[in-house]
Parts: structure tokens; C-alpha cells; sequence
């Protein structure tokens, strides 16, 4: 029997079913199989992966991945020229579609990342998260997605809102990435179980779908019912961050006001950690609409308070809708606790093992 590289097998995978998915702007044929031999050398042993966007193979975290093993094969489509943000990717073959339900967005703007990973053309794409544009997806696309602690990796927004991030079939899969993305190598840390958490189903501002949230509930259940989390009592109510992310951003007048927002949520957070290690929330407040968006809806209520305050936080698979959309679990921890953060993760997947579509 004749033996098929790791990513002789991606490229054909994505060569099949990308047609359908359009998650891939370029794929890279010719190079990633002439990489690919000396790559097997290296810890990584050719592990193909994609990268966010036209310029990902540049990135800081592709090109330690590409020095440890890994074997960049393509690129993954965001938001088109000139779309709003409710709109998500625009891949080489048309627009991206939800691996799960092709009506639905995957949600961006690590669209194609997300899709890529969820589909199973690659192990590991890279992506980045400004607002939620790698939570947001990873929640969508029944996959694992990271948004490390801002300021970890290098970045080029200039905001300081957006942080690195990496989407992965599991937890373990973006482990392994950020082993190899930090200097440090990032040990693996084991958590003992159970961990302390609270649960807040909107943070004390956000309009959650009763069926997402009952999704995301029962989830935090299971786990609590498991013994991998203890439920502590009370919530965590931060201030609505909408005007404030809008106005650091660059879209708002009023940056005192946003400077005040940003300081008491940090002060509140600050309390929160101070006796928990991990805060549970949904990491949507809807589930995938359709391609047009969400209106006036915003799907990232859940997820672009931690861009302001720079923690670490990621999607987990929760399950699914009645109608068949997936939901994730948002789980927060302190700043810098990145490692903490995938080993409490790794330890829930055990009780909330990760779907396929």
C-alpha cells in the first residue's frame, strides 16, 4: 500500500471539498510538498496547517510554526473588500459557507480557519481575534479556538485590541501550537480537579438566545455534575463594552468614557479572578445566521470585553441548537494564565468531547 503524507493528504482533501466549504483563498500545492520532506525532521514532522488571510504566512506565529515542523499549505478566506462587519468570508471559489449548515455563515473573521480545521483539511489553521473573530467561528464551526492573552504573541494592530489566536479540532491541538509559538515552550499544566468557576449566561448585558444559552447551560452542567468544574455562587456582571471597544478602536468620540468603561471592567475582573481561575459564559449570543447577518444584532457581546481587557479566552464545543447550529462555551481565565486556561480546557473536553460534521 502505497503511503500518503499528512499533507499530500490535506491537499487532496481540500482539492475535493473546498469547491463546496470555500474556506481557502490560495492553496500552496507545489510548495507545501517540496517543504514537506526536511519538515519531518523538526518536532512538528510536517504537520500541514492553514493560515488567516493573504499575509498569515508572515505572521509571527506562522513562521515559528514553520521553524518547528509545520507545513503551511494555504491561506483562509476573511471578510471580502469593502464587506461590512457582519459579513464573512470570501474564499477563491465563492463564499464561505458553515461546514455544518451551508445556509449559515461560519462566522469571521477567521472564517476559513474555522472552517478548514471543522471540515478536517488541516489539524491547526492560525487566526486572529480582535473582537471575537477567532471565538466566534470556533464556537460556529464546532471547533476549539484560542484567543491568547494580549500583548503574548506579537501583533500588528495598533489598537492593542487584537491578539494571536489558533484554531484546532481540540484543545490539545492548540497546545501544541502554542508550544511551539512561545519561547518558552509553554509546559503543559495539568489542572486538579475540580476547578472553581462561575457561570454568567450574559455578563449582565447581553441578549442571549434562550436555546444557545440552554445549550451553553447544560454543558456547564455536565461538567459540574463530572466533577471537572465547581460552580461557585454569584455571577460576573461587567459593564456593556460596545461604545468602549468602538471608541479605542478608532470609531468613537467619546475615548474618556471608553478609558472609564475599560477601568471599571477590569476592576470587576480583577475581583472575579481573585476567586476563581475561570469565568463560563456562552461565547455567542446567537447562534450562525444566515449569510446577509445578523442585522442589528452583535455577536460579539460575549467576546470582545476580554479584547478590552486583554484575557485570555476560548470557544469550546457546548452542542447544538435544536435546529442543528453548533454553540461553544466561552472560558476565561486570568491574564497570562494561557497554559492554565488549555489544560482547564483539555480537562472539560473529556466531559464534552468535540463533534464532527
Amino acid at each position: 500500500m502505497t503511503h500518503v503524507s499528512a499533507v499530500a493528504r490535506a491537499l487532496e482533501r481540500i482539492d475535493r471539498l473546498d469547491p463546496r466549504l470555500c474556506a481557502f483563498t490560495e492553496v500552496w500545492h507545489e510548495e507545501a510538498l517540496a517543504r514537506e520532506p526536511e519538515a519531518r525532521r523538526l518536532p512538528l514532522a510536517g504537520l500541514p496547517f492553514a493560515v488567516k488571510g493573504p499575509a498569515g504566512v508572515r505572521s509571527y506565529a506562522a513562521r515559528r510554526l514553520i521553524a518547528a515542523g509545520g507545513v503551511p499549505v494555504g491561506s483562509t478566506s476573511v471578510p471580502g473588500p469593502g464587506t461590512v462587519w457582519q459579513t464573512w468570508g470570501q474564499g477563491r471559489y465563492g463564499r464561505t459557507v458553515n461546514p455544518w449548515r451551508a445556509d449559515r455563515t461560519p462566522g469571521g473573521s477567521s472564517a476559513g480557519s474555522a472552517v478548514a480545521v471543522a471540515a478536517d483539511l488541516v489539524e491547526l489553521a492560525t487566526g486572529s481575534d480582535g473582537a471575537g473573530s477567532v471565538r466566534i467561528p470556533a464556537a460556529w464551526c464546532g471547533v476549539f479556538g484560542l484567543k491568547t492573552t494580549n500583548g503574548l504573541l506579537p501583533s500588528p494592530d495598533r489598537s492593542g485590541l487584537a491578539a494571536a489566536g489558533v484554531l484546532a479540532r481540540s484543545a490539545a491541538g492548540a497546545e501544541r501550537y502554542l508550544r511551539h509559538v512561545l519561547d518558552d515552550g509553554a509546559p503543559s499544566v495539568v489542572p486538579a480537579l475540580p476547578l472553581p468557576a462561575v457561570y454568567s449566561p450574559d455578563l449582565g448585558y447581553a441578549d442571549v438566545d434562550p436555546e444557545v444559552e440552554a445549550v451553553v447551560r447544560g454543558a456547564v452542567e455536565r461538567l459540574a455534575a463530572a466533577g471537572a468544574v465547581t460552580l461557585l455562587d454569584g455571577g460576573c456582571a461587567l459593564l456593556d463594552p460596545a461604545s468602549a471597544w468602538i471608541a479605542i478602536r478608532g470609531g468613537g468620540p467619546d475615548r474618556d468614557g471608553a478609558l472609564a468603561v475599560r477601568r471599571e471592567n477590569d476592576r470587576r475582573l480583577a475581583a472575579h479572578f481573585a476567586r476563581a481561575p475561570l469565568l463560563l459564559t456562552p461565547a455567542t449570543p446567537n447562534r450562525p445566521h444566515g449569510h446577509e447577518g445578523p442585522g442589528e444584532l452583535y455577536s460579539t457581546a460575549l467576546t470582545w470585553a476580554f479584547n478590552l481587557s486583554g484575557h485570555p479566552a476560548a470557544s469550546l464545543p457546548a452542542g447544538f441548537t435544536p435546529d442543528g447550529c453548533p454553540v461553544g462555551l466561552q472560558l476565561v481565565a486570568d491574564r497570562g494564565a494561557d497554559t492554565e486556561l488549555l489544560g482547564a480546557a483539555r480537562a472539560m473536553e473529556a466531559v464534552l468531547p468535540p463533534a464532527r460534521p
